[in-house]
């Protein structure tokens, strides 16, 4: 029997009480967001400062990441947006973010490195995740070497799948080429099933939602809108959790 390094659990969540889930039921991590639907939004700013006491009074520094996406719709960025992301890094850099979660590309599907090293000096000493952004380029493996070289900490990615089971042998050549300087992170359709197989291609870390419906279904009145909303189900996080620790034991 062999020891593998341990898996972190990663938790994308829209709530306080996502963040509260995240913490009881042992996950490393949340990044925090709003419209998952939508692929994520960058959240308000008191949610952001919620979240950040909710972790300072479990007495976790490194908890809160908070994703920086000014729209949906794609990742080519006018300068004028990249300003935008700029400006709120720095304000969740003074809200107390302990990293921030972003991408970039180029409209070729390659990534904007320019517009990357902006982000990066607005976000000054916040760890720096790479989001999924980088399944749509020409080629994921590519870019991660980039991205390594660019100086991101981590970097979110299905290896270019639908779901990151399908990536596994591009996430192995992520996690096995250079140094350990960036750690790769499999997200995309992340299930409880999967995670050992995600650990074994070499994955620092596993990413998901972990999101159920929740609301009564009722006319919401002549302004619109869904009458349910996602919340984080405590269930599927504790068993992720449990699922990465077993992984990180290899016969």
């Amino acid at each position: 029997m062999s020891l593998q390094s341990p898996i972190a659990v990663e938790i994308a969540v829209q709530d306080v009480e996502g963040v509260r889930i995240a913490i009881r039921e042992g996950a490393q991590r949340v990044e925090l967001c709003q419209a998952l639907g939508t692929g994520g939004l960058t959240p308000s700013i008191g949610l952001v400062m919620a979240a950040v006491r909710a972790a300072d009074e479990a007495g976790l520094s490194d908890f809160v990441h908070v994703l920086v996406r000014p729209r949906e719709g794609g990742f080519v960025y006018s300068p004028a947006e990249i300003d935008v992301m700029s400006g709120d890094i720095l304000a969740l850099e003074a809200a107390g973010a302990a990293g921030i979660v972003v991408g970039a590309l180029r409209s070729d599907r390659t990534i904007d490195l320019e517009a990357l090293a902006q982000l990066r000096q607005a976000a000054g000493s916040l760890a720096v995740t790479f989001h999924r952004a980088v399944d749509a380029t020409t080629d994921p493996v590519r870019s991660a070497d980039q991205l390594r070289d660019a100086g991101v900490d981590r970097l979110l990615t299905s290896g270019g799948a639908r779901a990151s089971i399908d990536g596994a042998e591009k996430l192995a050549q992520m996690a096995s080429r250079g140094d350990s300087s960036m750690q790769i992170m499999a997200g995309g359709g992340v299930t409880i099933d999967a995670i050992p197989a995600l650990a074994r291609a070499g994955v620092d870390a596993v990413h998901l939602s972990a999101r159920r419906r929740a609301g009564r279904v009722t006319e919401t009145g002549p302004g619109g809108g869904s009458p349910s909303y996602d919340i984080t189900d405590a269930t599927t996080v504790a068993r992720a959790v449990a699922a990465a620790r077993r992984a990180a034991v290899a016969v």
